[in-house]
């Protein structure tokens, strides 16, 4: 049975509640509770069909520990979702230790996703479809900044794209993995570009011209072999 938990709106319907735990798990959800007890320390919305997460939606609930989003069906985290707005100032959810975000849809998150978590020490990744392209350097980069205070399966999550990293945890790219995303062409590049681009051009018109003066040379050849005939 539901039982009203804390401050604020009471139990959610189809969750169970008890002190400041709020279990919606398991309840073919496709959205997010319009509302929860604003005391809630621990949130699971695991085993659901949620595809997405209005921005803000934690806003309210700054005691929040623990948040359990495994196994639903999240392509992407909105910015700021873990950001409040007080007094004009942003703050986070500073008491978030935890946080479980393995086999859903996740193919990329952005560090704006990620802001207001500066307590946690559990992150759960494994089991989305990685797309460790050029856009998942920054998050890369910052998962491994925390990984010495911040607990997380990541060895465990793996690239599902491009082929040449299809397979390899994430963990395993470095810095060398993401070169190609920082080429930058100089000015001789653009140039030779350019005089390339003229050749072809040039050798295209010439090609053309011979066509043309080839096939106006069968034509009368033709012709005047049909005269000779006659």
């Amino acid at each position: 049975a539901a039982v009203a938990a804390g401050t604020g709106a009471g139990c959610p319907v189809l969750c169970t509640c008890h002190g400041q735990a709020v279990d919606c798990s398991g309840q073919r959800l496709f959205s997010v509770p319009p509302e929860l007890p604003l005391d809630t320390g621990n949130l699971s919305l695991a085993h659901n069909r949620i595809a997405s997460i209005p921005p803000g939606y934690l806003a309210c609930y700054g005691q929040l520990r623990a948040l359990d989003l495994r196994n639903n069906s999240l392509a992407a985290l909105p910015a700021g979702l873990f950001l409040g707005a007080r007094r004009l100032a942003l703050r986070g959810l500073a008491q978030l230790r935890e946080l479980d975000l393995s086999y859903g849809g996740l193919s990329a998150i952005s560090l704006d996703a990620l802001e207001g978590l500066p307590g946690l020490v559990g992150l759960r990744l494994g089991g989305n479809p990685w797309v460790c392209g050029c856009a998942m350097e920054p998050f890369l980069k910052w998962l491994r900044g925390r990984i010495q205070r911040c607990a997380s399966d990541s060895q465990l999550a793996e690239c599902r794209a491009p082929p040449e990293v299809a397979g390899a945890p994430l963990l395993s790219l470095t810095e060398e993995s993401f070169q190609a995303c920082h080429l930058t062409l100089t000015l001789d590049d653009y140039l030779f570009i350019a005089f390339v681009g003229f050749v072809v051009s040039i050798a295209s018109v010439a090609t053309n011209f011979l066509l043309g003066i080839t096939a106006n040379c069968c034509h009368r050849w033709s012709k005047a072999s049909e005269d000779e005939d006659v």
